[in-house]
């Protein structure tokens, strides 16, 4: 059955019902024991990247993934980037172990038709180009188009490391959903800046240390923003949701239409241009694109795709170590409490956002939240259970980039113009 089929047949939702169910399933609490990731990668030519891939080898390429036993799922994006999403694992160890074995069955896949992996938060060659052509995907490059090419870029040329947490307690305290909704809005402008890794477009650098996150701050407000975090954020994700802009009106036959200014919450009480279902509003849910994003669990959409074959376990550990681990948490909600001045809208349209992704570890503010933040990770990652590698990563990173005000970004930029990093 087509994804769309039947949708005319299904009962319509209320407002009331809508409410309700983005209220029930958008914070799913309890203690925290799961996580996950999705690491995302650009493919290039192994020997010539800065050429595009032919469409049929990246066809035959995608044949071949397809086939292998995984554990995690994959997916393929608009533009041809590659997306692993582990399964929710009991441990850091575990979701490192398992996302690792998949990524060494991808590569060597890929390595057969001359393709690798390039963990790197931008396309610094090519132009956006779309490589998928579906009804979703026409009506998503169709909606984003109206707010400028921002969002061609968005679907067609970034990646990055999405780390997904349970949303937490039902009661406050360090490990309390409210807490932790707070502390991944004000965290997460100082992760953009720590891993900020994209500052080349289309072979020029742009001025900003994560381009990646500059062109999803671009694209429609309503779409990639979020209610400013506050203590209770259920009903403010319900309003936002509700008054959000439609993205597409599904069918089953034909283009989907792209409707002009209407909300989810309009489009229920009037019923144009056909009644709402419960499935339109699930897939309403997918059209937004926070920074962080209530799924039942949070998703943290703000981090560059990393350098290296294992770069992206070092964001991910210093995640779950600051997320899950209570001393931790504490320490890092004391050091980026402060950083909530600046924050006087909702992320990533906001002064500190902005300078996170523009100026990275450059910023004074977001430095010294970095270091305090990178110290209390370390001390926990032993509680959590890491590996010695992995904690030596975290180490490294933070010696390499952190303590010296620095984030990917700036190795780039060094040698594109010939110095040392």
């Amino acid at each position: 059955m087509k994804e769309a089929d039947c949708t005319e047949l299904a009962p319509a939702v209320t407002q009331a019902e809508a409410e309700a169910l983005v209220h029930g399933i958008c914070f799913k609490t309890g203690p925290p024991r799961t996580l996950g990731v999705e690491v995302e990668f650009l493919v290039h030519e192994l020997r010539l990247p800065r050429l595009p891939v032919p469409p049929d080898r990246r066809a035959a390429a995608h044949a071949a993934l397809r086939a292998l036993p995984l554990r995690s799922a994959l997916t393929v994006e608009p533009g041809g980037q590659l997306e692993l999403s582990s399964l929710p694992a009991a441990s850091l160890t575990q979701c490192v172990d398992s996302v690792s074995a998949d990524l060494t069955q991808v590569r060597g896949t890929l390595a057969e038709f001359g393709l690798g992996l390039t963990g790197i938060g931008q396309e610094p060659w090519l132009p956006p180009r779309r490589v998928l052509h579906e009804p979703r995907y026409d009506a998503m490059e169709r909606c984003l188009d109206r707010a400028g090419p921002a969002g061609r870029a968005m679907m067609c040329s970034t990646a990055s490391v999405q780390i997904c947490l349970d949303a937490g307690h039902e009661e406050p305290g360090p490990l309390g959903h409210g807490r932790r909704w707070q502390m991944a809005h004000l965290l997460g402008a100082v992760l953009v800046a720590a891993f900020a890794n994209s500052p080349f477009e289309q072979g020029r650098s742009t001025g900003w240390r994560s381009t990646r996150q500059a062109r999803w701050a671009a694209i429609d407000p309503g779409r990639s923003a979020a209610p400013p975090p506050g203590p209770e954020p259920r009903t403010a994700w319900t309003r936002h949701v509700l008054d959000a802009p439609v993205m597409c009106v599904r069918s089953d036959d034909g283009p989907w239409p792209v409707p002009q200014g209407l909300t989810f919450r309009e489009w229920v009480r009037t019923g144009r241009p056909r009644p709402p279902t419960r499935a339109d509003l699930d897939y309403h849910l997918t059209t937004l694109f926070p920074p962080v994003r209530p799924r039942g669990h949070l998703e943290l959409r703000m981090i560059d795709a990393q350098p290296g074959e294992d770069g992206w376990q070092v964001p991910l550990a210093v995640v779950d170590a600051l997320f899950d681990d209570p001393e931790a948490a504490e320490r890092a909600y004391r050091t980026v409490k402060p950083l909530a001045e600046r924050a006087s809208c909702a992320a990533p349209d906001n002064p500190l956002w902005r300078s996170a992704a523009r100026d990275a570890l450059t910023d004074p503010e977001l430095h010294e939240a970095a270091v305090g933040c990178f110290a209390a990770a370390l001390d926990a990652l032993p509680r959590r259970g890491a590996s010695a590698a992995l904690r030596d990563a975290v180490g490294a990173f933070a010696e390499r980039h952190v303590s010296r005000g620095r984030c990917p970004a700036d190795d780039l930029l060094d040698r594109a113009h010939g110095r040392q990093p």
